[in-house]
């Protein structure tokens, strides 16, 4: 399986952070299904100064680039303008 790294930073307008804690039951939802089918390795909320969710970080793994690809159009956080940004680059976690 290939590994990607995702980060991603939330959309900052009024109203961002009430939007991602409406979503997050979804999206947390959908981290336990890739956990399930093996594609979740890692992952958590990027915070500010004072502790606040400002973003993700992500480390799933998938058998395909078009596994991924549906993962990002299925992706609450995405579909619903939680993540301004989306950054995905490939990944290898360190076997030690």
């Amino acid at each position: 399986m290939d590994q990607y790294l995702i980060t991603a930073y939330d959309y900052t307008d009024e109203g961002a952070f009430e939007r991602r804690m409406n979503v997050r039951p979804h999206h947390l939802d959908g981290a336990k299904d890739l956990k399930a089918k093996g594609n979740y390795v890692l992952g958590g909320a990027m915070l500010d100064e004072e502790g606040k969710m400002i973003g993700s970080v992500m480390i799933l793994q998938f058998e395909s680039e078009e596994q991924l690809e549906a993962w990002k159009q299925s992706e609450p956080y995405i579909t619903q303008k939680i993540w301004e940004t989306v950054d995905v680059k490939p990944f290898k976690v360190a076997a030690v």
